[in-house]
C-alpha cells in the first residue's frame, strides 16, 4: 500500500478541499438518513394519532423533513462541485509534478521508454487517478464516520438492533468488498497493462502507417492489435463480472439485515413504540447507502494503484546526469576540450566512446564523420550534457563540464538534431522556441540564413501560417530549413548541426552551405555530416570508428592519405 500512501502525500496541498468534500458528503448522507428515519416515524405517528384520536404537533417533524430534503439536495450539489474541484486540482498538480520529474530525463533518460507507452503514462494513467479521491478515499471516509454516527444513534433505542446492523454493515462494507477486491486485483492490474499496451501499439501503428503499408505489414500489425484487444476484453469481462457480483452481494446483505433487524426488534417491541419501530426499519434500509460505494471503491483500487505504479516507475527513473550541488559560473570563453573521454551504455560490452582526445577552439569549425554507431551522436550528447561521461574530462572554457549547470551549458549551445520536432503551431511560434524575445527582424534574418524566407513571404499568412502536426503542411526540405532557422535564431556561440542539409535538393543544399560559411569565425561550428560541401567548409575533420578517433585533419588531406575515406561517400566523383 506504499503507492497509495505516496499518492495521498502528493495530494496533501489539497487537504482543505478534500476535507470540505468529506464534510459535505457526510452532511448529505446524514440528511438522507434523517429524511427516511423522520418520514417513517412521522407516518407511523400520524397513523396512530388518526386511529386513537390523539392530538399531535405535526408542524415540527414536517419542517424537519423538509429541511432534511433541502439539505440533501443542496449538499449533494455542493459535494459534487467540491469533490470535482479537488480532483481537478489534484490532477493538475500531479501533471506538473510528473513533468518536473521527467524533464531532467530528456532525452537520454527516456530512451528506454517506448513512445506510445510514455504517452500513455503521461495521459491515460494520470487520468485514471481521477478515481482516487471521489470514488475511493471519499467513500471510505464517509462509510467509516457515517457508520459510527448511525450506530451511535441506533444503540440509544436498541442495542440488539445496533448489533445486528453493525454485523450487516461490516459484512456489506468490509468483508464482501475486501473479498471482491482480492479477486479483482489481478484483473485490474492486467486491465491497466493491456490498455497501455493497446494505446502504445495503436499510436505507433498510426504514426508508421505509410511504412507498414509499403512493406505489406498491415495484416500482421492488425493481428497483434487484435490479440491485445482480445486480452483486454477478457480482463474487462472478468473485472465487470466481479464488480456486478460485489454489488449484488452487498444488496443481498442489506436485505437480510433488514429482515434480521425486524425479527430482533420484535422481542424489544415493549420498549419501542410503533413509530420508533418504523423509524428503525427505514433507517436500517437506508443505512446501507453508507457502505454501498465501498464495493466499487475497492474494485477501482487495483486499477488505480496499477496506474500509480506506472507513473512512479517513470518519475523514479534516475536522471542520466548528476547536477553539481554548487555549480560554477560559466566561463567567458567557450573553447571545448575532450581529455581521454569514455562513455559506456548500460547493458553493452563495447564502449560508445573510448579515449576521445579533442580540442575545439572558440569560433572554429569542425566536421565529424563516421558510420552509423561510430559514436557521433554520443559525442554530441556529452557536449549537451544529456549524458555524463564515465572517464576522462570535458571542459568548456577551461572549466570541467560536470561542475557547470546543465541548463546553463545548453544555453551556450544551439543544436539541430536529425529529428528536430516541429509543433502543431504557426511558423512564428516554432521559431520563438529558440528565443522568445526575438523580434521580427531577427526572425527574418534567421529564415534568410536558412534559405526559407522566400517561402514564408509567399504564404498568405506569412509567419503566422499554421504548419500542422509535426510540420505536415511543409515538405521534408522545408521542415528541415525551418528547423535550421530555429537553430540559427538562438543567440548561442556554439552550433551543433547533425546532418543540417539532409533532405535538401542540391541547389538548396548549396545555399544553406553558403549561409553556414558566413558564420565561420563568428560561432563555433560542430557539424556531423557526410556531405562533401559541408566537409570542405570545416577547418578540421575527425573520423570516428567504434567510438575512437581514427583520423583527423583537413578534408582534402584525408582524401589523399586515409584509405577508404573517399569510399565512405555516396558520390566519390565530386572530389575529382
Amino acid at each position: 500500500m506504499k503507492d497509495l500512501w505516496r499518492l495521498i502525500r502528493l495530494h496533501r496541498p489539497e487537504t482543505g478541499w478534500m476535507l470540505l468534500g468529506l464534510l459535505l458528503a457526510l452532511l448529505t448522507l446524514l440528511a438522507n438518513l434523517g429524511l427516511l428515519a423522520l418520514s417513517g416515524w412521522f407516518i407511523a405517528s400520524m397513523t396512530l394519532a388518526g386511529i386513537t384520536g390523539a392530538s399531535m404537533n405535526y408542524f415540527t417533524p414536517a419542517a424537519l423533513i423538509r429541511a432534511c430534503a433541502i439539505v440533501r439536495t443542496a449538499g449533494r450539489w455542493s459535494e459534487r462541485v467540491t469533490t470535482h474541484e479537488a480532483t481537478f486540482r489534484m490532477l493538475s498538480r500531479l501533471r506538473v509534478w510528473l513533468y518536473r520529474r521527467i524533464e531532467p530525463l530528456a532525452p537520454a533518460g527516456l530512451q528506454d521508454f517506448h513512445g506510445g507507452d510514455l504517452l500513455s503514462r503521461l495521459t491515460a494513467d494520470i487520468d485514471c487517478l481521477d478515481n482516487l479521491y471521489p470514488r475511493i478515499l471519499l467513500p471510505m471516509g464517509v462509510a467509516l464516520i457515517g457508520s459510527l454516527v448511525l450506530l451511535g444513534f441506533v444503540i440509544h433505542y436498541s442495542p440488539v438492533v445496533a448489533g445486528v446492523l453493525a454485523i450487516g454493515l461490516s459484512l456489506a462494507g468490509l468483508l464482501l468488498p475486501c473479498l471482491t477486491h482480492r479477486a479483482a486485483r489481478p484483473h485490474g492490474e492486467r486491465l491497466r497493462e493491456q490498455r497501455a499496451a493497446l494505446r502504445a501499439r495503436v499510436l505507433d501503428s498510426s504514426q508508421s502507417l505509410a511504412e507498414l503499408t509499403l512493406y505489406g505489414a498491415l495484416p500482421s500489425q492488425a493481428a497483434r492489435i487484435d490479440a491485445i484487444d482480445a486480452k483486454l476484453h477478457h480482463a474487462q469481462h472478468r473485472y465487470n463480472h466481479l464488480q456486478t457480483l460485489g454489488e449484488a452481494l452487498t444488496s443481498f446483505a442489506g436485505g437480510w439485515s433488514l429482515v434480521l433487524v425486524g425479527a430482533m426488534a420484535i422481542p424489544a417491541f415493549s420498549a419501542l413504540n410503533g413509530p420508533q419501530y418504523a423509524m428503525l426499519a427505514l433507517l436500517t434500509l437506508a443505512a446501507f447507502e453508507t457502505v454501498a460505494p465501498l464495493s466499487l471503491a475497492l474494485q477501482l483500487l487495483p486499477e488505480t494503484l496499477a496506474a500509480a505504479r506506472r507513473i512512479f516507475a517513470l518519475a523514479d527513473t534516475p536522471p542520466p546526469i548528476m547536477e553539481p550541488e554548487s555549480p560554477e559560473p560559466l566561463p567567458e570563453t567557450h573553447d571545448i576540450t575532450f581529455s581521454s573521454v569514455s562513455l559506456h551504455y548500460p547493458g553493452r560490452t563495447r564502449a560508445a566512446l573510448d579515449g576521445i582526445d579533442l580540442d575545439i577552439a572558440m569560433n572554429s569549425s569542425l566536421a565529424i564523420v563516421g558510420a552509423s554507431g561510430a559514436g557521433k551522436t554520443s559525442l554530441l550528447q556529452l557536449l549537451l550534457r544529456f549524458r555524463d561521461h564515465d572517464d576522462g574530462e570535458i571542459s568548456l572554457g577551461g572549466k570541467p563540464l560536470k561542475r557547470l549547470n546543465s541548463n546553463a551549458v545548453r544555453g551556450r549551445i544551439a543544436s539541430l538534431s536529425q529529428h528536430s520536432h516541429l509543433f502543431n503551431a504557426s511558423i512564428r511560434d516554432n521559431l520563438l522556441i529558440a528565443d522568445p524575445r526575438a523580434d521580427q527582424a531577427a526572425l527574418e534574418s534567421a529564415c534568410a540564413q536558412a534559405r526559407i524566407a522566400d517561402l514564408i513571404e509567399r504564404l498568405p499568412d506569412g509567419f503566422d501560417t499554421w504548419i500542422g502536426e509535426a510540420g505536415a503542411r511543409l515538405s521534408g526540405g522545408e521542415q528541415r530549413r525551418l528547423a535550421l532557422a530555429r537553430t540559427l535564431l538562438k543567440p548561442a556561440p556554439i552550433l551543433l548541426l547533425d546532418e543540417p542539409t539532409e533532405g535538401l535538393d542540391h541547389q538548396t543544399e548549396q545555399l544553406v552551405t553558403d549561409a553556414l560559411c558566413e558564420l565561420r569565425g563568428q560561432r563555433t561550428l560542430i557539424i556531423v555530416t557526410h556531405k562533401p560541401a559541408l566537409l570542405r567548409l570545416a577547418e578540421r575533420v575527425i573520423v570516428l570508428d567504434r567510438g575512437k578517433i581514427v583520423a583527423r585533419g583537413k578534408h582534402r588531406a584525408l582524401l589523399e592519405t586515409l584509405p577508404g575515406y573517399r569510399d565512405s561517400f555516396a558520390l566519390p566523383d565530386v572530389f575529382a
